[in-house]
């Protein structure tokens, strides 16, 4: 069964399993940012605060942080993006950024369904 999708309000999507949260960009980025022209993924077996900085993704109009809701440590960044940035804009649901392994699992609480997600949406 496939892990149930969380949301953040800066528009990451978290994928938690077996204490391992996988972490990417919503469509509702991608399409905002356009053309992704350059990612900068975090190093393996770096510490990140919650809410904190992860990773940049830069696009023809403009770089964005992508942000961590989950404290932990980065177990594994998305190398194979580096090559096809592509995949970012047309399946961005599946073209994951980096993974954590979670040190408070707590914090997943805290985050969107993707049903207030996208009611969050109607909102901007």
């Amino acid at each position: 069964e496939m892990a149930e999708l969380r949301f953040t309000e800066s528009h990451e999507w978290i994928k938690a399993e077996n204490g391992i949260a996988t972490i990417g960009i919503t469509r509702y980025a991608a399409d905002q940012l356009g053309d992704i022209v350059h990612v900068e993924l975090p190093q393996t077996g770096k510490r990140l605060d919650a809410g904190g900085e992860a990773a940049v993704v830069e696009s023809v109009k403009a770089a964005s942080e992508i942000y961590t809701p989950l404290a932990g440590e980065v177990t594994e960044a998305n190398r194979g993006l580096e090559s096809d940035l592509s995949r970012i804009n047309s399946d961005p649901e599946q073209a994951w950024f980096f993974r954590v392994r979670m040190s408070e699992a707590s914090q997943l609480n805290r985050l969107m369904t993707r049903q207030q997600y996208d009611d969050y949406l109607k909102g901007l």
